[in-house]
Order: C-alpha cells, then sequence, then structure tokens
C-alpha cells in the first residue's frame, strides 16, 4: 500500500472512532467517495445519489440525515443519538435547536461538539453539534442541548416521513 490509505477503509475506521466500534460495517456497498484535488483527502462521500457525509479538516465526520438512519441499525451507533419528544419534533424538523427540556433519550456517547443525530419515533430527523455532554443533557433542564445542522425539512425531496 502506497502513501494513502484505502479511503474507504478510512471512512470505517472514522465511523468506528467517532461513532463506536462496529457502527462501520453498516456503511454501504459502492460508494462515490470524492477525494480532494489538493490533499488527496476524502471531501464527500455519496451512495446513490444520496449525499452521507463530508470529511472535517478536524477529523470530524459531518454526517447528513439519510445517512445517520442507514447507522441507527448499529447499536452503539444509537449511543449517539437524542430522541426528543413530539412537541419538538415539528420545531427541530425545521432546523431549529434541540432543548434540554424535549430529550427524552440521549445516548451515553454524546459529546460536546460532536455529530449529534435526532430521533423521533426511531427516525433521524435532524443532525446537529451536540452543545451539552450526555451528562449535563441529563440534568439540566434548560438550555439549547444541540444546534441542528442539517434536517429533513431542509432537504425537499425527504419531506414525506
Amino acid at each position: 500500500m502506497g502513501k494513502y490509505m484505502d479511503p474507504v477503509l478510512k471512512l470505517e475506521h472514522s465511523l468506528d472512532a467517532l461513532f463506536g466500534n462496529g457502527t462501520s460495517k453498516y456503511l454501504p456497498k459502492n460508494l462515490e467517495i470524492i477525494l480532494s484535488r489538493k490533499t488527496g483527502r476524502i471531501r464527500t462521500v455519496h451512495h446513490k445519489g444520496h449525499h452521507l457525509c463530508t470529511l472535517r479538516i478536524d477529523g470530524g465526520l459531518a454526517i447528513s440525515t439519510h445517512f445517520a438512519q442507514i447507522l441507527l441499525k448499529s447499536k452503539t451507533f444509537k449511543e449517539n443519538c437524542i430522541e426528543i419528544n413530539q412537541d419538538a419534533a415539528p420545531f427541530v424538523m425545521e432546523g431549529r435547536s434541540v432543548f434540554c427540556k424535549h430529550v427524552v433519550k440521549c445516548g451515553k456517547n454524546v459529546k460536546i461538539s460532536a455529530d449529534t443525530p435526532i430521533l423521533f419515533k426511531n427516525k433521524v430527523i435532524a443532525v446537529g453539534k451536540a452543545i451539552l455532554s450526555y451528562e449535563m443533557i441529563s440534568d439540566f433542564n434548560r438550555g439549547v442541548a444541540v444546534k441542528v445542522r442539517d434536517s429533513l425539512k431542509s432537504r425537499k425531496e425527504e419531506k414525506e416521513l
């Protein structure tokens, strides 16, 4: 193997490192991986026309709602998610932030500034950046828990929930 690691392998390692071991086995086959011309690093990953994720400069992964839904099959991945109540769901779908008081279940892996999928009735309705950690979200009853970056409503084609 040359200077670069196989992009799929790298992606698998990143997924396992960020979202827990075993998460990567739910990665779809036949990915379209776009590499940076300058650095040769993975930029974005698509599958059958769906955007799955973008690699951040800091090594983090910005995953899409579509990809998070696929990864939900993994038990370990669920520990990175937050589940919210009915009251908040319509707002979060529109891209509004998740407040602590609307969280009904919070995965133990939710860490500050980690990519956090937001679930409602076992469906990923948004993905955002955690402002607080699992312990804090469980303790606090006010304040923003997750700042939403990508939600179902922000992409018209995924409207039918």
